[in-house]
């Protein structure tokens, strides 16, 4: 009886699978408890066990138990589960099927939470938990799907660089190929002059053929060899398959003509066909990479701006000259007129203008003063200064921008799912197509049949071409995203670049967007006359503050020269005001809807609070003790673009929409400045992702631009999250574009670069699509009864490296993107 107990309790066992799910977020004993409360509930789930001090949780469950069902668990009772991100070069994929095979090898990994991988950089970036999964299990995975799986290299650090050396061995493979197929060629016509033989003329062609099939064709067979390990297909079993079809009937032609002849078959040989199908694929594959090394150009122009070695001022005066990596935050850098800034940081001593073209593509050198903030990589114009380092390294704002534009360029659009789709099934339904057409002409076909056939079956085989639907979808996304990155806009996805493109309308926050956030004390009125003890009040309240409306009185303050109180019992109510102890004293400072809320009676100043609200300044009212005592007018200076902006935003046929917490009449001033249709006014922070929410169940595709700060919900919320950033804030986490030189004008410029670039998808895909729809009927036969029309498989050789060619190239055009175009 016990025996059975224990292999029963073994089976059990085998049924299920030990993972240790890492948690972070927790806190206490209560959290543990919750967390595995909820991970006991969730189906699957045998046995939970949560360890508070390695911030783990060793789970036994279902095989069948999916880890994202887990992962949501943990999330959606407020812990996390991090996980870590990797980025792999994979080798030997060519075409849309590797692509699907290596994603499908992937996410069946265990641990495996996301995987995408991108033919037209040869990457694979993959998302997995460390505690089940790691690089060296990632590699595996993917090498035992048939491919080569490659750490990233530096491009700073020496070594060459393996898509580098692949071209040069793909230009050796494809010039010999060229050289012998012309030999073969030549010596058709050549050889009947020179006296040679049928049988001499055969061996020699196939002395020339052979190291062409074999030895620059080996890539095509090693590929086909690793799909069929898998019970797949690619690309290169459709030429695999044809290229040796013809090869091996050309060799049995050339060795055993007599068994031809019994049959009743053509003997004629087609080394020719063979080696001019490799020759022209060959030469196709290296204008390919050729091209697709050019969408790549603006991250290594962004690498390249990168300084070797910076200049550090020793505590004896002296300068010393010191490699870029040893470089430590807190050292003091000297940078001379002409040189590039080394790394991230802030002026300590001199002054100078700062060419940053490079990260914010402005072209106008920013001046820099004592304070003022300098980015690596940026050019030093005319002054000798020095800055204490801040960033360095990974966290320099050009190293982040260099890593988000790889990511993004690796990031698939939801467009790309049905080219993926197609992928999977096309090179099977290629070899059937390519059968049946062997078979249709080999019953009704003319003399030769045999040779007749074969060679329809061929043509088909070799004129399909998947890769150029794996290359349609991503080399746009790569060339749009770093044409982004070129003019100063950082895009974080291929998602986030199909959403803009169907964008409707555009939602501006105020201050900081629409205006420049440093707003200035324009007006003071007090019941009582007097205007000094009304600012008084009101800085030292602000002391505790870090509101931008803080600053402007605190600023009006001190150029008035008060002696400010510390305030006490300080507290910031959001959207509404302060509250503070000043002198024993409870001052209020805030909006009206507050005041009225507290109870304070506003009612004599109302008249001049819709005065000074029509005219665009922010009025705030100042309360001791319950009593109001006058009220404090600020106005914010609206950016010289704004209007321009909203102008091309309206000629694009956008709606625009200004949301403030300003009262009401004072956002419409600012609207009118500008020309902003409609206005949502007197919101609190946390409504403002409320107030997008509801404009997109009205039917809107929002994009929401604010600071990334205060409006990181709404953000976050839209279908599009555009922040204001500068060079030196490139991780806003919740914007989907960040236009890093601040400037709105990139609002219009990210949204026409959007629509450009999924337009140039739909391109690249219907040229896909109709080469494959209308030339493989073709070189199956279909005009052949009606005008005798036949597609040479060297013809379909050529069309088909020619496909993926014009895919790259028409990708490329972005390049020439105007970004100041209207």
């Amino acid at each position: 009886m016990m025996r059975n107990k224990e292999n029963l309790k073994a089976e059990v066992l085998e049924r299920l699978d030990r993972i240790d799910l890492p948690i972070s977020g927790m806190t206490c004993a209560s959290c543990v408890s919750r967390v595995e409360r909820a991970l006991k509930k969730t189906e699957g789930v045998q046995k939970a066990s949560v360890n508070l001090a390695t911030e783990k949780a060793t789970l036994q469950i279902d095989k069948n138990t999916s880890l994202k069902t887990l992962i949501e668990v943990v999330e959606g009772i407020g812990y996390e589960v991090p996980a870590e991100s990797v980025t792999l070069k994979v080798g030997g994929m060519t075409c849309a099927a590797c692509v699907g095979r290596v994603e499908r090898a992937l996410l069946k990994s265990p641990g495996v939470l996301k995987a995408s991988v991108n033919l037209a950089t040869e990457k694979a970036t993959v998302t997995y938990l460390p505690t089940v999964s790691d690089l060296k299990k990632i590699k595996a995975v993917i090498q035992k799907a048939g491919y080569a799986a490659l750490e990233l290299t530096s491009a700073s650090d020496g070594s060459q660089d393996p898509a580098a050396l692949g071209e040069a061995v793909l230009k050796r493979k494809m010039i010999t190929a060229s050289v012998l197929t012309l030999a073969i060629l030549a010596l058709m016509p050549l050889g009947h002059l020179w006296g040679f033989t049928p049988m001499t003329m055969n061996l020699l062609q196939w002395s020339f053929a052979t190291p062409v099939q074999f030895w620059a064709g080996w890539p095509f067979y090693r590929g086909a060899w690793g799909a069929a390990r898998h019970r797949t297909s690619d690309m290169n079993t459709l030429i695999a398959v044809g290229t040796s079809a013809a090869y091996f009937y050309s060799v049995v032609a050339t060795f055993f003509p007599s068994a031809l002849a019994a049959g009743g078959i053509d003997s004629a040989v087609y080394f020719d066909t063979s080696a001019a199908i490799i020759a022209l694929i060959l030469l196709g594959r290296l204008l390919e990479h050729g091209a697709k090394r050019k969408t790549s150009d603006a991250i290594r122009k962004l690498m390249g701006v990168q300084a070797k070695s910076a200049r550090i001022l020793q505590e004896n005066g002296e300068e010393k000259e010191v490699p870029l990596a040893d470089v430590a935050v807190g050292d003091f850098v000297v940078v001379r007129p002409g040189e590039k800034i080394p790394v991230d940081g802030e002026l300590t001593e001199g002054y100078s203008a700062v060419n940053e073209s490079m990260i914010t593509g402005e072209s106008l050198p920013v001046e820099k003063g004592v304070g003022d903030r300098v980015v690596g990589g940026t050019l030093n114009q005319t002054g000798r200064f020095v800055f204490v380092a801040k960033q360095v390294g990974a966290e320099m704002a050009l190293s982040q921008i260099i890593r988000l534009v790889e990511d993004a360029q690796g990031s698939k659009p939801p467009i790309a799912k049905l080219a993926d789709q197609i992928a999977s099934v096309f090179v099977p339904v290629v070899m059937v197509i390519a059968l049946l057409s062997f078979c249709v002409w080999f019953f009704v076909g003319p003399e030769p049949v045999l040779t007749h056939a074969l060679f329809t079956a061929v043509a088909v085989l070799i004129v399909a071409c998947p890769c150029a639907l794996g290359l349609a979808t991503p080399t746009s996304v790569m060339v749009g995203i770093s044409r982004g990155a070129e003019t100063g806009i950082l895009i974080r996805s291929g998602e986030a670049l199909q959403n803009a493109y169907q964008i409707n309308a555009v939602v501006f926050d105020k201050t900081g967007t629409l205006t420049y956030g440093k707003p200035i004390v324009t007006d003071m009125l007090s019941a009582s006359h007097d205007t000094q003890n009304l600012l008084f009040y009101a800085a030292s309240a602000e002391k505790a503050s870090e509101h931008p409306l803080a600053e402007a009185i605190l600023s009006a303050a001190k150029k008035e020269g008060i002696t400010l109180s510390d305030a006490t019992c300080f507290e910031a109510v959001p959207g509404k005001g302060i509250q503070a102890e000043i002198d024993g004293k409870i001052v209020l400072l805030g909006t009206a809807r507050w005041f009225q809320e507290e109870g304070v009676d506003i009612e004599a100043l109302q008249k001049e609070v819709e005065i000074l609200a029509e005219a665009g300044k922010t009025p705030m009212f100042v309360a001791v003790d319950q009593e109001a005592i006058g009220l404090i007018a600020v106005a914010d200076t609206v950016k010289e673009d704004a209007k321009a902006v909203v102008a091309a935003l309206h000629h694009m046929g956008l709606k625009v929409i200004l949301l403030s917490g300003d009262q009401k009449k004072t956002a419409e001033a600012i609207a009118k400045a500008v020309g902003i249709d409609e206005v949502i006014a007197e919101v609190l922070p946390d409504e403002k992702a409320a107030q997008v929410t509801r404009l997109q169940k009205e039917g809107y595709r929002v994009a929401m631009v604010g600071d990334g700060i205060n409006d990181a919900p709404a953000l976050a919320g839209a279908d599009v999250g555009i922040a204001i950033g500068t060079g030196t804030d490139v991780a806003l986490a919740s914007a989907d574009m960040i236009l890093v030189g601040g400037h709105l004008k990139g609002i219009a410029t990210a949204l026409r670069l959007s629509r450009a670039t999924i337009r140039n998808i739909k391109q690249n895909l219907f040229f896909a699509f109709i080469y494959n729809i209308v030339l493989i009927p073709v070189a199956a036969g279909v005009l052949y009864p009606l005008w005798g029309i036949r597609l040479s498989p060297i013809l379909g050789a050529a069309a088909m490296g020619l496909s993926s060619v014009s895919v790259v190239s028409n990708a490329l055009r972005l390049r020439k993107f105007k970004a100041d175009s209207s």
